[in-house]
């Protein structure tokens, strides 16, 4: 075994460049660049130019072929997440997918099957968002119950306007057949996938998603989800990229605190002395009176934590990298397992289902009722095949 993963990046757009230059830059331990790979043959000369005697492919599995790696990451279209997943782990190539893992459930679960056929390949997911040390912190809070049980999450996340330019610039972007969905599907799957890691996956979703709401497009640029978690608690998450200013915003309330996070980066923590109901029930209106006017005092009552850290450009993504080389030279744990990409993507898709049906939707949803009503939608663009 080498100290070293040759690691294969296919798709050198912006975000595979960001990872070949953290590479090259030496911020990744325990990985070099292997190879590149790029259907543009501008990119040829660009990699050439930027990173001197690697390896560059125009077709990625002849990369997988080729010997030069021990690894990849896809920087692809949401499509083709799986179908590169699943070829590299056939061939013992570890793999670590972007996000999301796939557009719908039913090709997640095929890679997903793949992967635990072949227990010795590492297989894992860029949710950089994970090694934020701030919601590594709030995870830690959660899981030690030291607010208690969660009652109630709120999650407003509109802080990625787009222009009708950003979609105009590509004929596959904001379509059923060539994105697989809009926000959902490109901006908003980390915050997906933090929402369920901290809070649990729900047991049901109803929602409101509004098609070309604000922009000239098909697929979804508004939507309101309400999530059920079946003992009492719900959710609810509201993204759009038609908000010039932006909200971010997660609360999550619990029967012995709360934590409000604002803008990704500051959160506050509320612990309470004891269980609301206890505090509740030992209080005199007399008591309460002086809370409502401002005169009682709170400390015996809870206390609150600002809790915040820096972090620097690029940190998040380089740290996945590095724990993914870890994993594979000394099986360390991953930081996001591969296996666990399906519940955002399922969690998506069955925020797509309710809209399209008007109904409330299990989150362990028919994949293939999902796929017929997809593929309704692209069949009705008329741009791309259907999917299988």
């Amino acid at each position: 075994m080498t100290d070293t993963v040759r690691l294969g990046i296919i798709g050198l757009g912006a975000q595979g460049g960001m990872y070949a230059d953290l590479i090259a830059a030496g911020r990744v331990p325990g990985i070099a660049l292997g190879a590149i790979c790029d259907i543009d043959p501008a990119k040829a000369v660009s990699a050439g130019e930027r990173f001197a005697g690697i390896p560059f492919f125009d077709d990625y599995v002849a990369l997988l072929d080729s010997g030069t790696v021990d690894a990849i990451v896809t920087t692809v279209p949401h499509y083709l997440h799986p179908e590169m997943g699943i070829a590299a782990i056939e061939r013992g190539i570890h793999a670590l997918v972007e996000k999301p893992a796939g557009v719908y459930s039913k090709q997640v679960a095929e890679l997903n099957a793949v992967a635990a056929a072949h227990p010795d390949v590492v297989f894992a997911l860029m949710f950089n968002q994970r090694a934020n040390p701030l919601y590594v912190r709030l995870k830690e809070i959660i899981d030690a119950g030291e607010i208690g049980e969660i009652l109630r999450s709120n999650w407003i996340i509109t802080t990625w306007w787009r222009p009708q330019g950003y979609y105009d610039q590509s004929d596959w972007r904001a379509t059923w057949g060539g994105e697989g969905g809009g926000v959902l599907v490109n901006q908003a799957p980390h915050q997906l996938d933090l929402w369920q890691w901290l809070c649990g996956v729900p047991r049901s979703v109803y929602a409101k998603a509004a098609f070309g709401f604000r922009r000239d497009i098909v697929v979804e640029d508004e939507v309101t989800a309400l999530v059920d978690y079946g003992n009492g608690a719900t959710g609810v998450f509201v993204t759009a990229t038609h908000d010039l200013v932006g909200t971010d915003r997660l609360e999550i309330l619990g029967t012995a605190g709360k934590i409000v996070v604002e803008g990704s980066k500051v959160a506050t923590v509320t612990r309470l002395s004891r269980p609301e109901r206890d505090l509740s029930a030992e209080m005199s209106m007399a008591d309460v009176m002086k809370l409502f006017m401002g005169q009682g005092d709170t400390s015996s009552l809870y206390t609150q934590e600002t809790i915040e850290f820096p972090s620097a450009w690029g940190t998040q993504h380089a740290d996945v990298l590095a724990n993914f080389a870890a994993a594979v030279l000394d099986g360390a744990p991953l930081i996001a397992s591969g296996a666990e990409g399906i519940r955002g993507v399922r969690l998506a898709n069955a925020i797509h289902l309710s809209s399209w049906t008007g109904r409330e939707v299990p989150i362990d949803f028919d994949d293939d009722e999902f796929l017929a009503e997809l593929n309704v939608r692209i069949g009705a663009e008329g741009k791309y095949a259907q999917r299988v």
